[in-house]
């Protein structure tokens, strides 16, 4: 089942690049006949995440890679990788747009309403059903990108109510308003995407697991005296890998091995895929330092 979900993953990726890229060369060809800086913006946006999703899809597809001499871990995090650029190649276009857009706020231009009016219902057919076949993964990888496609859907809301708009009014500044505001809403979401994928790197503790909660469950348990020195990660956001010390009461060898099986137990039910169960008993404390 983990194989087939990984295979409809990446093929959903592959799914998305190409119908997101299609519509992009359409986008920027619609753009420069309409003069709209917002579908021009959004264009940008979508050849970001274009380029997101081919290295999405690739590096998604690297990552299921068997572990080896050079990665022991395996190759999980080329995934984490991918999400971590695709967040800075969509920094990196809001920031350029707002270098494009904020001159128009003081020098509004025309723009051909009955185009933006089309292309926003075609934008958000298009990214909507490419950010429902993405939404289904659970990498971070899968979760940035379907996170890119569900913000292309809303700025192109954002741009149908504004043509909508200016159909009936004559407020051609509401064209480079819609594509700032579209641009703060994606630098939001793209830096917190990066912040998420930075504290993997570094080795945060996950959010879905709570350290203190593990200690206890262990303490609980028969025969053990301390739980000390421990520490979890995540390899990619999904995978969640721990080492412990525990110190035993007075146990033979048997006995050591059936609690390190009931640890395993408990951690596999709290989101901790892999575990390395270091056990000591009363009296020979290990000296690791602060580490």
């Amino acid at each position: 089942m983990g194989h087939d979900h990984d295979h409809s993953g990446i093929g959903n990726l592959r799914f998305a690049f190409f119908l997101n890229l299609g519509f992009t060369i359409i986008e920027f060809i619609g753009g420069f006949f309409t003069n709209s800086v917002a579908i021009m913006s959004d264009a940008l946006h979508d050849l970001g995440d274009s380029i997101s999703l081919g290295l999405a899809w690739y590096l998604q597809n690297y990552s299921k890679k068997k572990r080896d001499d050079d990665f022991s871990y395996g190759y999980g995090r080329f995934s984490l990788l991918g999400a971590w650029i695709n967040a800075t190649i969509l920094i990196i276009g809001s920031l350029f747009i707002f270098y494009e857009a904020i001159p128009r706020l003081f020098n509004p231009q025309e723009v051909g309403v009955q185009g933006m009016f089309w292309f926003a219902i075609f934008g958000i057919a298009v990214n909507g059903y490419a950010a429902f076949r993405v939404s289904k993964g659970k990498s971070l990888n899968e979760q940035v990108i379907s996170l890119h496609l569900l913000e292309d859907v809303l700025g192109w809301v954002g741009i149908l109510l504004g043509s909508v708009i200016m159909m009936f009014t004559d407020l051609p500044i509401l064209d480079p308003i819609l594509s700032i505001l579209i641009m703060l809403f994606v630098l939001y979401n793209a830096t917190r995407s990066m912040l998420k994928a930075m504290k993997v790197f570094l080795q945060g503790t996950p959010k879905n697991v709570d350290l203190e909660h593990v200690k206890e469950l262990i303490l609980a348990l028969p025969n053990v005296e301390d739980v000390y020195h421990p520490h979890v990660w995540s390899l990619d956001g999904e995978v969640n890998v721990l080492t412990i010390h525990i110190q035993l009461k007075n146990v033979d060898m048997t006995e050591a091995q059936e609690i390190k099986s009931r640890v395993r137990d408990l951690l596999a039910d709290l989101n901790i895929q892999h575990a390395t169960i270091e056990t000591e008993l009363v009296g020979t404390k290990m000296d690791i330092s602060d580490y």
